[in-house]
């Protein structure tokens, strides 16, 4: 048994829940926060058996998608009388992180 835990994009959470129960995979979601922009992911969970892992991977890969943004830094700490001008930074987001992780034991009460 396996537990498959991926952190995606709110916006593709949604249709990846859709396409993993409508292949009969038994999913939960987690809204959770985090990373480098620090805004809310979703935590996808699902249970499998080993053979059935790299089905839900591609499901995943199929679902999720990365995106760019373009984002204003945080200025810096300036003296008095310095000038500083925030360039817009692009930075890719999205896709998803998938961990697959061994379960000891499960049981369905």
């Amino acid at each position: 048994m396996k537990l498959v835990v991926a952190i995606v994009h709110p916006e593709d959470a949604g249709a990846l829940v859709d396409a993993l129960t409508d292949k009969e995979y038994r999913v939960t979601r987690l809204h959770s926060q985090g990373g480098f922009l620090k805004t809310s992911n979703a935590s996808i969970i699902v249970g499998v058996e080993e053979a059935q892992v790299e089905d839900v991977i591609a499901t995943i890969r199929e679902t999720c998608h990365a995106r760019t943004q373009h984002i204003s830094p945080m200025p810096p700490i300036m003296e008095p009388g310095e000038f500083y001008m925030p360039y817009p930074v692009e930075v890719t987001f999205g896709g998803a992180t998938v961990f697959v992780l061994d379960v000891a034991r499960y049981e369905r009460l």
